[in-house]
Order: structure tokens, then sequence, then C-alpha cells
């Protein structure tokens, strides 16, 4: 059964730019066509085309005014919007055959120093600590973008009783590598940066390596398994990555 495409809604980001936002809702098929929009432009790249950045909901496209001002006496904004339009249709067919991107498994060390918050959200869930890295370990997550940092991986999938508030005072520096829920979200941080996210465990894994061919382990499409491990075999890997 088809899924149905979300109301699309096109409108200009100052004067170099398009916004292509497809409803309001978080969902995998939202995420899929506008997977298959992104795969599109790299094939086809309309006249004037710089960049894309896509994201839950949106996907803005960045272009050359200048190009596409003698191109036709058409407004620059206007031919980039209705390229994207004429790329819809291709892109709900892609979309309906959807191949999901590669499973990741990240062992992660729950607890202790490494997720100093896993009390306060065992407690704010109303369950054993043992109970929550049981749920946040079980689901198979979908990477639904990149960003906040080069790396930093936003996910759906988490279990709904783990739902806790961001800190009500951010940290000043949170180490890479460490695993954390804010709100109806979870995520890894992929740099040492400040952040407010409820830290639960930390893993060995590095998730942005600018020395790699690829430097972000992990991309929009992915999918994700968090695997508990012990100290021990934390301190193992680390070495190992």
């Amino acid at each position: 059964m088809a899924t149905p495409t979300p109301p699309l809604r096109l409108y200009p980001l100052g004067d170099a730019a398009v916004v292509l936002e497809l409803g309001q809702a978080i969902a995998p098929g939202t995420h899929q066509l506008l997977q298959a929009l992104a795969r599109l432009l790299d094939q086809h790249p309309p006249l004037g085309l710089r960049e894309y950045v896509p994201a839950f909901t949106t996907l803005t496209v960045f272009y050359d005014p200048w190009v596409l001002s003698q191109a036709s006496p058409e407004l620059p904004y206007a031919q980039m919007a209705s390229a994207l339009q004429k790329l819809l249709p291709a892109a709900q067919a892609a979309a309906a055959h959807y191949a999901p991107g590669p499973l990741v498994e990240i062992p992660v060390c729950y607890g202790g120093g490494f997720g100093p918050d896993l009390a306060l959200v065992a407690g704010h869930a109303q369950l054993a600590a043992e109970e929550v890295i049981a749920r946040h370990a079980q689901p198979e997550y979908l990477v639904y973008m990149v960003g906040f940092a080069p790396g930093f991986p936003y996910l759906g999938g988490l279990d709904a009783r783990l739902t806790t508030p961001r800190r009500a005072q951010p940290r000043a520096l949170v180490p890479a590598g460490a695993v954390g829920i804010a709100g109806a979200q979870t995520g890894v941080y992929s740099l040492p940066t400040p952040g407010g996210w409820q830290l639960i465990g930390r893993t060995p894994r590095r998730l942005f390596d600018p020395g790699r061919a690829q430097p972000s382990l992990l991309q929009a499409g992915d999918r994700l398994r968090f695997v508990p491990i012990s100290e021990a075999e934390f301190q193992r890997l680390s070495h190992e990555h």
C-alpha cells in the first residue's frame, strides 16, 4: 500500500535558497521521500545548484542566483522551485522502492561514569536502570539526519517510555561518544561539545574522524542498533578505534 505523500510547501530562504517542506511530522515515509529527492539532485542537478541540506521534514536547496538569472528572465527562486516540483513525481516513485541503509552496531557502556544521567532517566520513566538499558538497546533506530556537529546522528525509534526532558543547565563539555536522550530523541555526541542531553552511556567508536575517507561513520538513511558492553570491553575497544 502506497504511503500518502505529505503536503508540499516551497518557500524562499534569503535570496539564494529554497526550502522544500513535506509536512511537520517526523516519519519514515517523509524521510524516504526526502532521501529520494536528494539522490535525484545528485543524479540530475538542476542548473545553478550549489548544495542541499536534508533535515527531518525539509530539504533546503542552495543555488547561484547569477547563473539562473543569465539563463531565464524568470526569477531564480521560481526557476529552482519549479525544478524541484518537477523532480517530485520521480522521487515519489523511487521512495516506493526505498531500500534501507546498512545496519551499524554501536557498542555502549551504560551508566556509571559513562552515563551519569541514567538514574535520572530511570526515575523519570519509573523504571529500573536495567530496564532503561534494555529498552534503549532493543530498537533498530533510523538515522534521520546528521547535524548539530559533524557526524552527530538524529535517530528515530526511541521507546516512548524513555522520553526525558533536556537538562535545565547544559554541560559546558560533553565527551565524544556520549549517548544521550533529549525529549523523544536519542543520539550520540560525535565530538566534544557543550550539550544538554541526558547522558546514559558512552561508545568507544569514533563517529567522526576527518582522517577517514568518509569522515562520518553514519549517514542519513542508515540503521543503528546499540549493543550494551562492559567497562572492560569499552577499554579494550577504545584502543581499537
